[in-house]
């Protein structure tokens, strides 16, 4: 292989934010964050939205999440324009 044109390929944290659930892995994401882990030792944290503790496929469960705020987003976008099409 040659040096220097491999991504860093190492040990990190995914944790679900809409659930209580974190996996360790290895990964070449990069992240700023950091989290302490069981075996004591400190790895980069990612967080992610949905996982498999979380995904309705997996759970059985339907949940309805709205974190990037798309229905707002559209309605500023497309607002008044998709109104006046709606009535005619």
């Amino acid at each position: 292989m040659k040096k220097g044109i491999h991504p860093n390929y190492r040990p990190v944290v995914f944790t679900d934010v809409s659930g209580d659930f974190s996996i360790l892995t290895k990964s070449t994401i990069e992240t700023s964050d950091t989290i302490k882990w069981e075996d004591g030792n400190e790895y980069p944290l990612y967080k992610i939205d949905i996982s498999s503790a979380s995904h309705p496929f997996y759970t059985g469960k339907q949940k309805i999440l709205d974190t990037e705020g798309r229905i707002e987003k559209f309605k500023k976008k497309f607002g008044s324009s998709y109104a006046k099409r709606l009535k005619k």
